[in-house]
């Protein structure tokens, strides 16, 4: 059979539903494709297998014929019905999807009201009167498009730690299988956890370089071969971003996996101790100066020989930024970051109640294979419309069914009830305190009107967090990652309301969010404000996002003392309950 993904099938139905309103074509049709998409996520049999023994009808909601087209993909690897709908639109008006705002049936009146085919040309409509004067658009949208156009310019060539994550892994783990390879990393601003990442570096030792060149190079993953040499190879996944290998011999190593982990300002303090001591730091080794004094140079087989050798604690790669790293490590106060197994349970998750795609028992049983002790769901409040947000009646049937599930664990697992409640444009909350006091915690989030001033966004949420039945604060400044910008709000000073009030803050685990931002994360454990890592999980394998979340908050300098959700079941409920308490 051809090789396309399950991810791949999905990508071309969700394609085929946007070329299909951009047709005009009938809801029921669109909705077609948008449901199987969803059906396909949740999906966890061999599309394959059942492509193979023409069963793909039996998946529930998946008819003949989207069954026999799925399986033309997999037996092909494309789709003649889609390629024949996309030769009818213009190559450029894709690109067109990219930008934020902007959906099927304004980029329809976009194309037939005003001939736009590509960006260049909308970015001239915008600026000389043409889409403002369109009916259904105005001045308002064309400064919008304008600034969605800028974003994707900035966001080129950038990419979410999350949308790399897994073809960085397979490759590493693919490497690690190969006989020849000694040692080998991911480097870069991947190990250092960063949340926007340019490309991937990854780091081999090996006495075979030909061996592995070629095997990185010649891997499926591999769409276009950048170099090919003996010591570097780059490429580029299909995924769009380049990668580039370097091999080394086993001494060179630690050094190698060290400085192409940067930062390039942390790198820059090293090289400075190291001339202080008389040596010369590079990629490839530490020696001495030529004809300088110098120390002599002590054996250097591991990363934290290098740091030790410098007069440093070793620097766990996410702190590597130069911004205060090197002086803990000197005086000897660096963090004992907290760790993924640290996590007993997390909260802020959602269900098929509101627009999660699992139901509450596949979330439970997906936590507990996690080996969480507790899971807390917040699915979305009435005015998250869009999300199917529940009502207050809803609200407490799904309490009550909560209630009735925690009696089956046995004591050994519990699903703690919440809400994602709405902070309406006011500040207040989108729930009564009635309703909110039946809960065991409240997520307070923006999800409206975010065009609000800084003075007005800070007042908002503070009036929200300072309800005592709000227990922590989900996604602080509403970003998406290289799609939508924070907006304005004074961060410091919601931290100190958070401290005075004592709810936590959230750091949202998504890897579209990975907010609150791990910069302002120090500032917070200052003033004493703590954290609960929440993976804002919409299906149960999303509750892997922990471990982007993880990642940011050793950033951020936390430790498991930081994090609300490092404690045990059992201690966790008086955490929950402690604000509403002091009330």
């Amino acid at each position: 059979m051809a090789q396309i993904t399950k991810e791949g099938i999905i990508e071309v139905l969700e394609s085929i539903a946007r070329l299909l309103e951009l047709q005009g074509e009938n809801v029921f049709k669109i909705r077609a494709y948008t449901n199987a998409a969803r059906i396909l996520e949740t999906f966890s049999g061999d599309l394959e297998i059942l492509a193979r023994e023409e069963r793909l009808g039996e998946i529930e909601g998946i008819g003949k014929a989207l069954s026999e087209k799925i399986a033309e993909l997999l037996n092909t690897g494309r789709l003649e019905f889609y390629d024949k709908l996309k030769a009818q639109f213009p190559a450029g008006l894709f690109d067109l999807f990219e930008l934020q705002g902007l959906g099927p049936k304004k980029i329809r009146a976009l194309w037939e009201k005003l001939e736009i085919t590509s960006v260049p040309e909308l970015e001239a409509a915008c600026k000389d009167g043409r889409v403002s004067g369109l009916a259904g658009f105005g001045e308002k949208t064309a400064a919008n498009i304008l600034e969605s156009i800028a974003a994707r310019a900035r966001y080129a060539g950038r990419y979410r730690i999350g949308d790399v994550a897994g073809e960085a892994e397979q490759m590493l783990s693919d490497l690690r299988e190969l006989p020849d390879v000694m040692l080998s990393a991911l480097a870069g601003s991947y190990r250092r956890r960063k949340e926007v990442v340019g490309d991937l570096d990854f780091i081999v030792a090996t006495r075979e370089p030909g061996v592995v060149s070629d095997f990185f190079v010649g891997h499926p993953m591999v769409e276009t071969v950048l170099v090919h040499g003996a010591t570097k190879s780059s490429v580029r996944f299909k995924s769009g971003i380049q990668a580039d290998l370097r091999v080394v011999k086993t001494g060179e190593y630690p050094f190698a996996l060290n400085y192409f982990t940067g930062s390039k300002e942390h790198n820059i303090v090293l090289r400075s101790r190291a001339l202080a001591r008389g040596w010369t730091l590079n990629e490839y080794r530490l020696a001495p100066v030529e004809g300088e004094k110098h120390e002599p140079i002590p054996p250097v087989y591991e990363e934290r020989d290098l740091y030790r050798a410098l007069g440093l604690d070793y620097v766990p790669p996410e702190l590597r930024e130069d911004r205060g790293e090197i002086r803990a490590a000197e005086t000897h106060t660096l963090p004992d970051l907290v760790e993924l197994e640290n996590l007993r349970g997390t909260f802020h998750n959602h269900t098929t109640t509101s627009d999660g795609r699992s139901t509450l028992a596949e979330m439970a049983d997906a936590a507990q294979e996690l080996g969480l002790q507790y899971l807390g769901i917040a699915d979305h409040s009435r005015s998250s419309f869009q999300a199917h947000g529940l009502e207050p009646e809803r609200l407490l049937a799904q309490v009550a069914e909560i209630r009735e599930l925690n009696g089956t664990f046995g004591g050994h697992f519990k699903i703690f009830a919440g809400t994602e409640c709405d902070i309406l444009k006011d500040g207040t909350l989108d729930f009564p305190d009635e309703i909110l006091g039946q809960l065991d915690y409240v997520v307070a989030s923006v999800h409206a009107a975010f065009t609000q001033s800084q003075a007005e966004m800070t007042k908002r949420i503070i009036r929200a967090i300072s309800n005592p039945y709000v227990t922590m604060l989900g996604h602080m400044t509403g970003r998406l990652l290289l799609a939508r910008e924070a907006y304005q709000v004074d961060v410091p000073a919601i931290l100190d309301a958070a401290a005075e009030t004592g709810t936590v803050i959230e750091l949202n685990a998504s890897p579209w969010r990975l907010d609150m931002d791990w910069r302002w994360w120090p500032l917070a454990k200052e003033k004493g404000v703590r954290c609960s890592i929440n993976p804002d999980a919409h299906h149960a394998d999303q509750l892997q996002n922990l471990w982007f979340g993880v990642g940011a908050a050793r950033k951020g300098w936390l430790t498991r003392g930081d994090v609300i959700n490092c404690l045990p079941l059992g201690k966790i409920e008086a955490e929950l309950a402690r604000k509403r308490n002091r009330a």
